[in-house]
């Protein structure tokens, strides 16, 4: 029996004995207060955190570690890691309700949100110009693939690496905004495809395993300080738009007064002076994440709703259909799905607190 049914009980025992007793009230109420404060006391259940790794598992704990153990300080609650390797994992956990927060890219967070088990409070705060995350493709400089131009005319000749499909520089950008426009589909006009994280297709690629790969320039940067001499076998031949930056989200169904505390301590990271600031900005940098991050909530997803659009429909326009009919009415479900979503998304948005 827990703390606070052992007081109930000893106290339906005080009542029976001290019945005609005036001091049976105040016996009652003092052992209430005792095992109510007992209870109080035990140690809250700690917040669990999903990432995927980035490099491997044990970098990214040993880089998000420090960010929450000061986080979890600040709120009183500890965070604690969920060990995932791959988006399906991850993915899977957040259906199960096993995250509490999660860091997650956008086509992710969007399925997290329009699936009801998780919202956004915060998002990496990018700015524009040299720092701005922008997908990537990359070659050897010494492959005969040697441009972009011959990848796009003869794809069937060469080896992509590439992220997942939930992956948004990995996939979800590359597919939109460069090969669907020319007619090429990347999960069946390459020779042969291999799917993993961005450390591992950059590595295909160096080591001459496969020919071209999807990356970032996040984190082919991370890349290059890890592995300079893989690094230095590599060239970018295609830059994408700036993509959305990903978020942090919360369960749905967390106290507003949790998701508050945790968004006011992430927000404010990093943002000290001093040496305590100091060392919260190198914490950033090893995530990534230098200019630290902003409040945001479920609007902010309207970019990659805005890529799933565009994904789906250059895959509607490009696919093979019995009759225009046909076509059409996959064209106007497409149209609709993201009216609702975009319409969706829009009346979150939180509104400023009345002053």
């Amino acid at each position: 029996m827990g703390l606070m049914g052992k007081g109930v009980g000893m106290i339906g025992w005080i009542a029976r004995v001290f019945a005609h007793s005036p001091l049976a009230r105040l016996f009652a109420f003092a052992v209430l207060a005792c095992a109510a404060g007992l209870a109080a006391a035990q140690p809250k259940a700690p917040l669990r955190f999903g990432v995927l790794p980035v490099g491997d598992v044990v970098e990214s704990r040993r880089n998000w570690e420090p960010l929450w153990a000061d986080v979890g300080k600040q709120v009183g609650v500890s965070v604690v890691p969920l060990s995932v390797s791959t988006y399906d994992a991850l993915a899977q956990a957040i259906q199960r309700r096993e995250v509490d927060i999660a860091y997650l890219p956008g086509k992710m967070a969007l399925d997290a949100v329009s699936g009801g088990q998780m919202k956004v409070i915060a998002q990496v705060h990018r700015r524009e110009g040299p720092s701005q995350h922008q997908a990537v493709l990359i070659t050897r400089k010494d492959s005969p693939l040697s441009g972009l131009d011959k990848l796009l005319a003869m794809p069937d000749q060469w080896v992509m690496a590439r992220g997942p499909n939930q992956s948004v520089s990995g996939y979800v950008v590359p597919q939109t905004q460069l090969f669907l426009p020319n007619g090429i589909d990347m999960e069946t006009r390459f020779r042969d495809v291999i799917v993993g994280t961005h450390q591992e297709t950059a590595l295909a690629v160096a080591n001459g395993v496969a020919d071209v790969a999807t990356n970032n320039t996040t984190d082919l940067e991370r890349f290059g300080r890890q592995f300079p001499a893989e690094a230095e076998r590599l060239q970018v031949i295609w830059h994408s738009q700036s993509t959305p930056a990903a978020e942090i989200l919360v369960r749905s169904d967390m106290p507003a007064s949790m998701q508050r505390k945790l968004r006011n301590a992430l927000t404010a990271y990093g943002r000290q002076d001093g040496q305590r600031g100091e060392r919260q900005r190198e914490v950033l940098r090893a995530l990534q994440s230098s200019y630290g991050y902003v409040a945001a909530d479920n609007s902010a997803l309207q970019g990659a709703a805005q890529l799933e659009y565009e994904m789906a429909r250059q895959r509607a326009l490009s696919a093979q259909w019995t009759s225009d009919a046909a076509k059409g009415a996959r064209l106007d479900r497409i149209e609709k799905d993201h009216a609702r979503l975009t319409a969706m998304l829009q009346s979150q948005a939180e509104r400023p607190a009345a002053r």
